[in-house]
């Protein structure tokens, strides 16, 4: 596509860095953008050169192509905003990276651990999406004993509010400390599979999401991501 080309509104903010084209349909359909200071609600929307604006904040596409590691403290949400003020993992980013990112493969607030950031929003809904089938492997320490015969379960699959939940592997270290594999990733997932069994996770970590990995980035600290990486993620 020519970058003079009409492009639709979503995609036009996702160039721009706002979210990935599925979030940025969110966003224009919550009536938080506007074309030449007229709130619009209709995605589809060509945009051919007007003024553009996120939450009041001008918009335009980024002439650089950004993607980062990070390793998120719990305390941390994987979130654009919060009305209520919480920290937020860009936030940890932001000083040093002058663009708009936004998180791929979120942690919740208490949860630490890998995630990725980027203002490319095809990589985004490519790594996000549950078709790309890319793991997730995280460490998960409980108060109670992990039951085995549980682990096995999940790994066949358990149903929890008619939502089918299942484990693609996982490594018993120590009686309550397991290595646990994802490939979809569904809402909460862990905690959900846990919460079932009355187990009381103590400690949620990432480690790894496809074949990026943690490694030694201490909490807060961020790199880029390696050209294989990128790659390997986008699936070329």
């Amino acid at each position: 596509m020519k970058p003079d080309a009409p492009k639709r509104l979503n995609h036009y903010l996702a160039l721009c860095g706002v979210g990935s084209r599925r979030a940025c349909e969110t966003y224009i359909r919550e009536g938080r953008v506007t074309v030449e200071g007229i709130p619009l609600t209709d995605p589809s929307f060509r945009v051919t050169g007007e003024v553009v604006a996120f939450d009041g904040k001008t918009v335009s596409p980024e002439s650089t192509q950004v993607y980062l590691a990070l390793h998120k403290p719990p305390g941390y949400l994987c979130s654009s905003k919060d009305p209520s003020g919480k920290p937020l993992a860009v936030d940890l980013v932001s000083p040093h990276i002058p663009v708009r990112l936004y998180t791929v493969g979120r942690l919740d607030f208490l949860s630490s651990g890998l995630i990725l950031l980027t203002n490319d929003g095809d990589f985004a809904k490519k790594v996000s999406h549950p078709s790309s089938k890319i793991e997730k492997e995280y460490v998960v320490e409980t108060k109670q004993p992990i039951p085995e015969e549980y682990l096995k379960r999940c790994r066949q699959g358990v149903m929890i509010d008619r939502i089918h939940y299942r484990i693609a592997a996982y490594e018993l270290k120590t009686g309550r400390k397991v290595r646990l594999v994802l490939v979809e990733g569904k809402n909460r997932e862990i905690r959900k599979l846990f919460a079932r069994e009355k187990l009381t996770i103590k400690r949620l970590h990432r480690i790894r999401i496809g074949p990026v990995n943690l490694g030694t980035l201490k909490p807060g600290e961020f790199r880029n991501l390696k050209p294989s990486e990128i790659r390997r993620l986008s699936g070329i």
